[in-house]
């Protein structure tokens, strides 16, 4: 579906992401995996280019190299992004907030008229998939977050994308939803044979629904591999500070606050 060469991305003197190459394919569920600050987010955001990168390409089937603002532009319009903090307009509707999903491949002209029939029905369709046709004339700010996600899922489905991108998608939900809501993605990324890159903090979930986990640490990819292959061995590896546990201050006890007195007493 596509590739990276040589990915990085510098801001100023701090390093965010080495040179990475990944290839990615159409059908596929990639989670990726990393403690915070490893460049989870800061490789998302490059695979679709709402962060330039600072060097490296990335190459889209039919599209090929993305190195100038029209071929950024027909990447963004065939990738759905999922937020974390979903970035819904909560006084507008479910169903608006689905149709802002199709502003951006929208001329501007046309976006200062009514939708059309037909992309109500479409977004509503969106709306039916993620289990809140019902909700279409609810508020979002009324809605509860499992559902302000499935509504930004729904936003994402409308642009018919070929690629989706999820920024820890469940990081504010309570683990029941959590897995309802990657159920979901998994569904959608099968059912239409859509490329899916989510980034999580929770290896049990990685284990559960990845077909592939791709684990960063410090900017790096250190691990590749599907989640059957990721032992307790490759976690410590992923997830190990490098710091000497030796090193570190001793917890006061009891005890030892007890003999600081002693001998102060003394």
């Amino acid at each position: 579906m596509f590739t990276i060469h040589g990915l990085t991305k510098q801001y100023q003197t701090r390093t965010a992401l080495h040179p990475t190459d990944l290839a990615f394919k159409a059908g596929q569920f990639s989670v990726l995996l990393g403690p915070s600050g490893a460049g989870k987010s800061t490789l998302l955001h490059c695979l679709n280019q709402l962060t330039v990168p600072t060097g490296g390409t990335v190459e889209v089937e039919d599209l090929g190299i993305v190195d100038t603002a029209a071929k950024r532009h027909a990447l963004r319009c065939m990738t759905g992004f999922v937020f974390q903090q979903h970035q819904l307009i909560l006084r507008q509707t479910a169903l608006a907030n689905v149709l802002n999903g199709r502003l951006g491949c929208t001329p501007l002209w046309r976006s200062l008229l009514p939708w059309s029939r037909k992309d109500v029905t479409e977004a509503l369709g969106c709306l039916e998939r993620v289990g809140l046709l019902d909700f279409a004339l609810i508020r979002a700010g009324r809605l509860s977050g499992g559902q302000q996600q499935r509504v930004g899922i729904a936003r994402a489905l409308a642009q018919n994308p070929r690629i989706i991108l999820a920024d820890e998608p469940v990081a504010s939900l309570d683990p029941t939803k959590s897995e309802e809501i990657l159920d979901l993605l998994l569904n959608i990324c099968r059912e239409d044979g859509i490329c899916t890159v989510v980034s999580l903090h929770q290896v049990e979930l990685a284990r559960k629904f990845a077909d592939r986990v791709i684990a960063l640490k410090d900017g790096r990819v250190v691990f590749d591999a599907p989640p059957c292959e990721l032992s307790e061995s490759a976690l410590d590896e992923i997830y190990s500070s490098g710091v000497d546990v030796s090193s570190r201050p001793k917890e006061e006890t009891g005890e030892d606050v007890l003999a600081v007195l002693e001998a102060k007493a003394a």
